[in-house]
């Protein structure tokens, strides 16, 4: 499903309920202009099921639609929070950041990579996917999976894992402070 599925999946939802709500009425209206002689007949049980079918399924997909704006609002604050909380930390750590792309870009010199292959490696520690680096670089997925190549071979290291890794292990805490227990 893609993302203009999801944004209109909610108005979809209210606007098959107005319908079955359309349907409600008209089957209501259409019960009066008619003035049945007797309730038990076909033509007045099909009318009423229907009137109650449509009925019933107007509130089922009111309530999506109810439910779906909620879940919505709820998505867009912690966005919001997520986002606040991100420009918080870029900023409370701005110069470290500085200092370490200076270091990677340091270390991608000594490791001779080319001007392309330090950007697919720096979208490799991103976590990015061949084919989000090719889209990215407005490259073939293939070339982006040959610089991968060329920037593991030129750093000796075996794969994503282990980019990652070099350039990540020395920042990581210590096990014993990093998950609250004590040694």
């Amino acid at each position: 499903m893609s993302q203009r599925d999801y944004d209109d999946s909610p108005r979809i939802l209210l606007i098959l309920s107005v319908v079955f709500l359309l349907i409600v009425v008209g089957g209501v209206v259409d019960l009066i202009l008619d003035r049945p002689t007797t309730l038990l007949s076909w033509h007045v049980g099909f009318e009423v099921m229907l009137v109650v079918l449509s009925l019933s399924a107007a509130g089922y997909l009111g309530r999506g639609w109810y439910r779906s704006q909620a879940l919505l609002a709820r998505s867009s604050l912690e966005t919001e929070r997520l986002a606040r909380e991100r420009a918080a930390w870029e900023r409370d750590s701005a110069a470290l950041l500085r200092g370490l792309g200076s270091a990677v870009s340091s270390q991608f010199e000594l490791w001779s990579l080319t001007s392309a292959e330090r950007r697919v490696a720096l979208q490799l520690l991103k976590g990015f996917s061949h084919k989000r680096i090719a889209r990215e670089t407005k490259t073939s997925e293939r070339t982006a999976r040959q610089h991968s190549v060329a920037v593991y071979r030129k750093s000796g290291l075996a794969g994503r894992a282990e980019l990652a890794g070099f350039f990540l292990e020395p920042l990581l805490l210590p096990e014993d402070v990093g998950d609250g227990r004590s040694a």
